[in-house]
């Protein structure tokens, strides 16, 4: 069978490789349906870890696959099943594990695509309580898009920023991935959306899918212009991953008592903090890494239910890869670029 691998800096091969044998007792083996892009493959195209790894590896954190065998001890799922992958091989038995907060699971093997072999391939044996069934008919592309994307979102403003309907909220980087996920999802329960784009094109297409204001970053201080807009109060959450560029601005363009949840850093990852502002202000810093098996599951469901949508860029086939995780480096996307096997 294909898998795409990994062998050094932006070395990508498709190679043939044996296909897996059946799946153990808790495993099933799923055939890939669509791979979707983060920032993370374009670290590990770079040439960047976080962790020790052995080349070649096979890339693709966040995928959506069909159930073609189950092992022997698996219940509750079934072959012909179209599902979401979950992004890091955890332990299963550790407490997080247990209660499907796998974000904090203590014994983690790696990231799929970053630190083990991920799920650019055509079939994989996968363990069976990562795997997230979706609601019947919704298109494998729109699944691929929750492991990290869509699932990632609902654990940073629902879970650790407790966004509330009707709040305000600046969300960066709104023709990312997650950007366009933030903006669908606050817009969803009644927020008033603010975001920040790289060009007037961006800021359009950020409008059309619900965000309230859009501002160019690269033609207004985005925190100036945001203060105009709230009437120097500011809005009630930051949703922040871009890091250092943007950093100092968002800590002003927070309201007293205002929250800023972070998942991301792809500027850098050292940033100052004016800590009379912090605690004058009585503001919230919140970390905020991957997701819950039920952030998955519940992605999906709105997914099915139409409350949000997967913002396509990019559907290319596996030997594009490489373009598309130019396209991702260049930020020349507005949504997610899509690898469909």
């Amino acid at each position: 069978m294909r898998a795409l691998r990994n062998f050094g800096e932006r070395d990508l091969r498709i190679v043939d490789v044996d296909a897996p044998a059946a799946p153990a007792d808790d495993e099933i083996q799923v055939r890939i349906s669509a791979v979707a892009l983060n920032h993370i493959d374009v670290w590990g195209w770079r040439g960047m870890a976080f962790a020790k790894r052995e080349l070649p590896i096979t890339v693709g954190a966040e995928a959506s696959g069909e159930i073609v065998a189950v092992g022997k001890n698996v219940s509750g799922l079934r072959v012909g099943q179209i599902g979401a992958l979950y992004g890091a091989n955890t332990c299963g038995s550790c407490e997080p594990c247990q209660e499907g907060r796998d974000n904090f699971c203590e014994n983690v093997a790696g990231i799929f695509g970053f630190h083990i072999d991920g799920f650019a391939q055509e079939l994989m044996n996968f363990p069976a309580r990562l795997f997230v069934p979706a609601p019947d008919g919704l298109d494998p592309v729109a699944a691929a898009c929750t492991p990290i994307t869509f699932g990632t979102v609902e654990h940073m403003l629902f879970d650790n920023a407790k966004l509330q309907p009707g709040e305000s909220i600046l969300v960066h980087a709104g023709g990312s991935g997650i950007g366009t996920a933030a903006i669908q999802l606050a817009k969803a329960i009644g927020c008033t959306v603010y975001t920040t784009v790289g060009s007037d094109e961006k800021a359009r297409q950020a409008i059309a899918l619900g965000a309230d204001h859009a501002i160019n970053y690269k033609t207004d201080r985005f925190e100036g212009r945001l203060r105009k807009l709230t009437k120097k109060q500011g809005v009630d959450v930051v949703f922040e991953h871009v890091g250092v560029d943007t950093w100092e601005g968002s800590m002003f363009s927070m309201k007293v008592g205002g929250r800023l949840v972070t998942c991301g850093s792809t500027t850098g990852i050292k940033a100052q903090i004016n800590l009379f502002q912090l605690f004058q202000r009585q503001l919230r810093l919140i970390g905020s890494f991957g997701c819950t098996m039920r952030n998955i599951e519940e992605s999906l469901g709105k997914l099915a239910a139409g409350v949000v949508k997967p913002v396509i860029d990019l559907e290319i086939p596996l030997d594009q890869i490489g373009k598309g995780l130019e396209r991702l480096e260049n930020r020349q996307v507005f949504g997610k670029i899509v690898v469909s096997l």
